[in-house]
């Protein structure tokens, strides 16, 4: 029954340590450098518990009525964790008023490890005091190790079931409560059975295992945390950086330790300890080699369901990692034995010592993992070291004569993966041409810059999120986020960017005249690549705003300047820790941060939502904003929040008739006021239910599921959308647009309305009738981007039929070019004919204007 209920207590042990990674998410906004603090601080309260409790087993002759005061007093301050870290939290916001990033960090790591060394002391503590009570009967540390790790491991999936249902707060409690039936059954089980589990009391005897020894195991801790961190890191980016890989990952590596520990007992310990370091550490290395194949597979595999695609992606991360797991799992019980000389009271506190060291040289381990190794030699060679870090601390124990000759092998076969394969080995479906122009590590993401074999270029976070490209109408598009909440101020003199990307999005409020712009990223990655790769398409915006390297939520919180717009960019919510920045908290920093007449903007990209998630994010931001409104461009949902009320059509001419004829052309991405206003979808009708808060998460648990379910939500999210949108005539009285402008509104409104009509039918299948809307759209509003592309498309797609039936093919071009002048492939089919046809001279107008279009495009000549 004590093994039972020490398996239990693994459950909630790991279900404590997921969830305070879950909490520091909240603090610091970045999951990696969450799960960096928080590993060190949890390896470090366990190894120095651990030490502890060899001196409480020596001291109290009923170390279970310890244990369970131990179990009851981590109950009790885990029950205190969402008070205690709501007040840090509000402390913190304090400081980060008059401290720097760097420095704001610092602040937050010190009281959260401190907060988290206390419970996870007391857990470490547990550990030598359940193998006191089991010091006298048959059950070995192997046993009593491995359970309480596969315990864990099952904590590592609980969470995914809690947090959505329960949110963080309530998630604690629960568990609490479970520790605290933990407590209350160890100890009338140790007053009810005392004489089983009583101890004598040692007071000479020390079993404490030679410094060296332990230093050398605490290298091993060191190593195989470096490795639990770079394959988190590795495979979280092959396979999406979402809660549930994240727990996959979590879960395979602790099945791992808890197996290999069971499974000790099998293995004899002379040979095991002879060969660990050898086949550890090549595993390690081989797991590098996997790589490639991992990502290959998970580029082109397609799955039914999440739950289907856990499994497998649990399978597959069980290939690459467990024999490493496997080897470290059975160290311990081993090496134990081996300490101990076969002395099974002696093996207890030998494995006692053991584990506190190895728990405290994995603190070390991932805190140098995580701010010196991986920023300066990346991740791959992070974990190539950890391996020869096993190698050399493991062979202190082999008795293998020849096992040091092992080491160049060992180096031989790592040299090849030390460096991150390049993205066209790594998404050979989406970007088999392409070639690495930039990659950045740091903590916090891997940023990269690849360009297409016609020369474009793409930023990627975290490799398989595409941020931006420089083609030309993705550009535009990037523009627009600018213009449109720059456009609904009456006159803005500043504006905030809350995420910088590629310095597209920033370059679309250039030609508002007297704004002075600000951005805000948290990745120095692309803060580089924006002024080093994408300057010829960003307007060379990087020296003509101001630009921090901070995080959105804490520059928000920390300073004191208002502005009259801030626009929230685009980024994916479904990745770990995202999805705070549509949060009531973060949606009520922006509204704190806006002047009076200020609005902002936060947009959305439809194909990235369900309904439901949907509707939950226009409620947390209705609950800030109550007179928030949404327009819809495109793909992309903007939810506009004014501070007071939107002023609407007046505002918006009133902006334009600042300008020149040219500016307000450019303004306008030259599709003219009406068109915007056009895209109007009236107020924000969401009702009651739940909303998206830092402390109860919903959304980054149900997006995930899109990528199975996607063009399903999809349809019913435009259906949804169509039908709650307002007729055209209250829409004009919404924006008070003027009697001798009503008919413009309306053709540009009913455009928009038609074009995302089109959209639902080409979803459903029926391109007949998408053809025959997005036609009629062109003749209510041709200046309508959207619309005029959708329909130079599927013109320029038919281009070889219709020059198959015997139409001209220029005068088919200059027909596309008619509706679309910028449409780069036309204009690039025109310019080839004419160098064909010897028309030089028209030839190089063609190729000036592509390069005005297109300047990264390396298939026009310069």
């Amino acid at each position: 029954m004590l093994l039972g209920l020490y398996f239990l207590s693994g459950i909630a042990g790991v279900t404590y340590e997921v969830l305070w990674v879950r909490m520091l998410s909240i603090l610091f906004g970045a999951s990696i450098f969450g799960i960096i603090i928080t590993l060190a601080a949890f390896m470090s309260g366990l190894g120095l518990g651990s030490f502890a409790g060899v001196w409480i087993g020596r001291k109290f002759s009923n170390p279970l009525i310890c244990f369970a005061l131990l179990e009851g007093a981590v109950a009790l301050f885990a029950l205190m964790m969402p008070w205690l870290f709501e007040s840090v939290d509000a402390l913190l916001g304090q400081i980060a008023i008059h401290e720097s990033l760097s420095v704001w960090f610092a602040w937050q790591s010190v009281v959260a490890f401190t907060i988290l060394f206390i419970p996870a002391l007391a857990l470490g503590m547990g550990f030598p005091l359940i193998l006191k009570c089991f010091e006298k009967t048959s059950v070995s540390l192997a046993v009593i190790y491995g359970l309480n790790t596969l315990g864990g491991a099952i904590g590592a999936l609980l969470p995914l079931l809690l947090l959505p249902a329960l949110g963080w707060a309530l998630s604690i409690q629960v568990i609490a409560m479970m520790g605290i039936l933990i407590a209350i059954v160890a100890y009338v089980i140790a007053v009810v059975v005392r004489p089983a589990y009583h101890s004598e009391l040692e007071t000479k005897i020390s079993f404490r295992p030679a410094w060296s020894a332990l230093l050398l195991y605490a290298g091993i801790g060191a190593a195989a945390l470096i490795l639990q961190l770079g394959w988190t890191r590795l495979y979280g980016m092959i396979l999406l950086r979402t809660e549930y890989v994240l727990a996959i990952i979590l879960f395979i590596f602790l099945v791992g330790l808890g197996m290999g520990s069971l499974l000790a007992k099998r293995i004899p310990p002379s040979l095991g300890l002879g060969w660990f370091p050898c086949l550890a550490s090549l595993f390690a290395v081989l797991s590098l080699w996997g790589l490639p194949a991992l990502a290959e597979w998970a580029d082109y595999t397609q799955f039914n369901s999440l739950g289907e695609a856990m499994t497998f992606q649990a399978l597959a991360l069980a290939l690459l990692t467990l024999p490493t797991t496997l080897i470290l799992g059975a160290w311990l019980p081993l090496l134990s034995h081996h300490l101990a000389r076969g002395d099974s009271r002696a093996g207890t506190a030998t494995g006692a010592w053991l584990y506190g060291a190895n728990s405290i040289g994995a603190a070390f381990g991932v805190l140098i993992a995580g701010f010196l190794l991986v920023p300066y030699m990346g991740t791959t060679a992070t974990i190539i070291l950890a391996a020869l870090i096993l190698f050399a601390c493991g062979m202190k124990w082999s008795g293998l004569h020849w096992g040091w000759l092992f080491a160049p092998l060992l180096v031989a076969i790592a040299y090849p993966v030390a460096s991150l394969p390049p993205v066209n080995r790594l998404l050979p479906k989406a970007h088999a041409d392409s070639r690495d122009l930039f990659v950045q590590e740091d903590i916090l993401s891997i940023t990269h810059v690849v360009e297409q074999p016609d020369g474009q270029r793409l930023l990627l976070s975290d490799l398989r999120r595409m941020d931006a490209s420089s083609e030309p109408t993705a550009v535009e598009v990037q523009k627009n986020q600018a213009r449109l909440p720059l456009l609904l101020h009456p006159q803005p003199r500043t504006v905030l960017f809350l995420g910088l990307g590629t310095g597209i999005t920033a370059a679309g409020s250039l030609n508002f005249p007297g704004l002075s712009a600000e951005a805000v990223e948290l990745s120095a990655g692309a803060i580089l690549a924006a002024d080093r790769f994408f300057a010829p398409v960003n307007e060379g915006v990087m020296d003509k705003i101001r630009v921090t390297h901070d995080d959105a939520r804490r520059f928000l919180r920390a300073g004191a300047k208002r502005y009259d717009v801030i626009v929230g960019d685009l980024f994916h919510p479904d990745l770990v820790g995202r999805s705070n920045l549509l949060s009531v908290q973060q949606f009520r920093r922006a509204y704190q941060r806006l002047e009076e007449n200020g609005l902002f903007v936060q947009w959305l990209a439809l194909n990235q939502f369900d309904l439901r998630s949907l509707e939950t994010v226009m409620r947390s931001f209705k609950q800030v904003f109550p007179r928030a409104s949404i327009f819809i461009d495109g793909f992309r949902l903007a939810m506009v929040g004014p501070r007071e009320e939107l002023a609407g059509a007046p505002a918006m001419l009133g902006n334009l008739d600042r300008m020149q004829a040219s500016q307000q052309s450019a303004a306008t991405g030259g599709e003219g006021a009406w068109t915007w206003l056009g895209r109007y979808w009236g107020p924000m009708w969401v009702g009651d239910g739940p909303v998206q808060d830092e402390w109860a998460p919903r959304i980054e648990f149900s997006l995930p599921q899109l990528h199975y379910t996607q063009a399903h939500d999809m349809s019913l999210l435009l259906k949804r959308l169509l039908q709650q949108r307002p007729p055209v005539e209250e829409a004009g009285r919404m924006l008070r647009v003027p009697l001798k402008d009503k008919e413009a509104f309306e053709r540009a409104y009913i455009a928009s309305e038609l074009a995302m009509r089109s959209l639902g039918a080409a979803l459903n299948e029926q391109s007949l009738e998408a053809q025959k809307l997005i036609r009629f759209a062109y003749d209510a509003n041709p200046k309508d981007r959207w619309v005029s592309f959708d329909l130079a498309d599927k013109l320029f797609a038919s281009l070889a039929r219709v020059t198959d039936k015997g139409f001209d093919r220029r005068a088919a071009l200059l027909r596309i070019l008619s509706i679309r002048p910028d449409h780069t492939a036309a204009v690039k089919a025109l310019w080839q004919l004419e160098m064909d046809a010897g028309n030089q001279e028209k030839a190089d107008d063609y190729r000036i204007y592509l390069r005005e279009l297109s300047p990264l495009d390396r298939q026009i000549p310069g």
